[in-house]
C-alpha cells in the first residue's frame, strides 16, 4: 500500500502556522517587555516622588557640598524675604 502526502490535513497545517505565530509573538514580546523593563529611567513615584520646597533642595545642595555655609546662609535668607513679601502670601 502506498501513502501519499505526509499525513497532515489542512487542520494541522493550521493549529501548526497558528502555533508558531503564537510562538513569535510571545518571544517579540517578551524580549521587548525585558528591555523596556518599568523604573530604569523612569521618574521616582510615592512618597520620594514628593514635590520639594525650595528650602528643602538648598538644604540638599548644602549636604552635597555644592554650596557653602555663606552660600547657603544668604540664599535661605533670600528665600524668606521672597516668602515674606510675596504678593497674596
Amino acid at each position: 500500500m502506498m501513502i501519499w502526502g505526509n499525513g497532515m490535513g489542512s487542520w494541522a497545517m493550521t493549529f501548526m502556522t497558528l502555533g508558531n505565530l503564537l510562538f513569535w509573538g510571545l518571544l517579540i514580546t517578551g524580549i521587548f517587555l525585558v528591555v523596556r523593563r518599568p523604573g530604569g529611567d523612569a521618574a521616582p513615584s510615592g512618597p520620594a516622588a514628593a514635590v520639594l520646597t525650595p528650602q528643602q533642595v538648598l538644604a540638599d545642595r548644602f549636604a552635597r557640598g555644592e554650596i557653602d555655609a555663606d552660600e547657603y546662609q544668604r540664599r535661605l535668607q533670600v528665600l524668606a524675604d521672597a516668602t515674606v513679601t510675596r504678593p497674596g502670601g
